[in-house]
């Protein structure tokens, strides 16, 4: 056997090798195209599903519908059906769009102790009060945010005062803002009514503590001082008229 006919016969093999790999490749790519535009009907929600919402609520007020999910994207423990999931409640928010998987669901006990996520300090409670921008520094207060709790109202005695009230108390948590109104009357018997924007505060305190600023926010207006570090607050006699310029 000649070089030539050697040579001949190797670049046959090799053709042939070259175009079983390339069939191979071709209909593997195929296999692959056919998983991924294959689908299947999976259960996924249709409205935001609030965390403590039932599946049997969900389905009721129609916030849940069976739509076509490549099969490649289907998530484990996904739903077709509500029925392993009857008298179970989301143990977190499910939005619009997401695939209803066993995981986000659970006993009323269960998405109870996963919404109570507010860490309270041992001994203390969480109480929530509604302050305005400028009762909670312009915003700038967060959770975890370390603040002083001051006082202004006006006993019986009719002597205005402001002072502090306790001195360092910890935010666990801020609210959403929403709108209130406020009428006011003149001197001359004028009303005017203006809208005032309030957010909910989360604080951890002591029973007493708790107590006083419930009793201050009943009987006057309340503020929070924002702390830091360096801050150094300690207790006085407060504001009145009689040495406020003093």
């Amino acid at each position: 056997m000649n070089r030539r006919t050697v040579l001949l016969l190797a670049a046959a093999l090799v053709a042939a090798l070259g175009t079983a790999l390339v069939f191979l490749y071709v209909k593997g790519a195929d296999n692959r195209a056919e998983e991924r535009f294959e689908t299947v009907e999976v259960l996924r929600a249709v409205t935001t599903i609030e965390q403590g919402e039932s599946i049997d609520d969900a389905a009721t007020n129609g916030k849940l519908a069976l739509e076509a999910v490549a099969k490649n994207d289907v998530l484990p423990n996904s739903q077709t059906s509500t029925e392993a999931l009857s008298g179970q409640v989301a143990v977190t928010t499910i939005y619009p769009g997401e695939q209803i998987i066993s995981d986000k669901f659970g006993p009323a006990a269960e998405a109870l102790a996963a919404k109570s996520d507010l860490d309270v300090p041992k001994n203390d409670i969480a109480i929530s009060v509604n302050l305005t921008d400028p009762g909670r520094v312009a915003g700038f207060i967060n959770p975890g945010s370390e603040v002083t709790v001051f006082f202004t109202g006006t006993p019986g005695s009719g002597i205005g005062f402001s002072r502090m009230l306790l001195p360092q108390v910890t935010v666990l948590g801020v609210g959403s803002t929403t709108t209130t109104t406020k009428t006011t009357t003149t001197a001359e018997g004028e009303q005017t009514t203006s809208e005032i924007p309030q957010t909910l505060l989360t604080l951890a305190v002591s029973k007493e503590e708790a107590e006083k600023v419930h009793f201050a926010v009943a009987n006057g207006e309340v503020v929070l001082g924002l702390r830091t570090p360096d801050s150094s607050i300690k207790p006085g006699p407060g504001a009145t008229f009689d040495n406020v310029f003093k």
